[in-house]
């Protein structure tokens, strides 16, 4: 049996750094027990962002090839981006689709919303099943034109032991979008 549990008290939160991106906060907390604590956390400047798994009607996952500043490689990945101010996670999806892949979805589906590390990120990412593919592009914010590398949805393991396959809401996205696929299919 769960105890309910009463969220800490906010005492202060002092911002300590900005970017375009986060801004770096200080959150002082009381616990109900009468603890303190102060924590830090990087706060999403973003209304969130959208993950998306766009699958054709053979059954493959349409990854792009980008490079990715945080390893410093390129990578395989799932069409990603940021919600803009008024649009909702599923037209966002849609529009990165779009921008990233050359293709829009006749069909969206929020799969989940996820976080990364909740313990000091506030963002928060929708993942967004894509299907019903047809040709549609947009021109996106890309620095260089991306890689679209088809893979068979099935074949999940060979993906997982590539170097180049390492993000870790990509995998989540792709296992949630196998049993999403499997229940409708039944």
């Amino acid at each position: 049996m769960t105890t309910e549990r009463r969220k800490p008290r906010i005492a202060a939160v002092n911002e300590i750094a900005r970017s375009r991106l986060f801004s770096i906060e200080t959150v002082d907390l009381q616990f109900s027990n009468g603890n303190t604590a102060q924590y830090e956390r990087a706060r999403s400047q973003l209304v969130g962002g959208v993950l998306v798994v766009p699958v054709t009607v053979d059954g493959e996952v349409l990854l792009i090839r980008e490079y990715q500043v945080g390893p410093d490689a390129y990578e395989l990945v799932l069409p990603k981006g940021g919600i803009e101010v008024g649009e909702t996670p599923l037209e966002a999806a849609n529009r990165e689709l779009m921008e990233e892949v050359g293709r829009g979805a006749q069909s969206l589906e929020l799969l989940k919303v996820m976080t990364l590390a909740p313990a000091m990120m506030s963002h928060r990412t929708h993942l967004v099943l894509a299907t019903d593919l047809y040709p549609a592009l947009a021109e996106g914010d890309e620095h260089e034109p991306l890689e679209v590398v088809p893979w068979p949805l099935d074949d999940l393991p060979a993906l997982v032991a590539r170097e180049d396959f390492t993000e870790a809401r990509s995998l989540a996205a792709l296992v949630l979008a196998q049993y999403r696929l499997r229940a409708l299919s039944r």
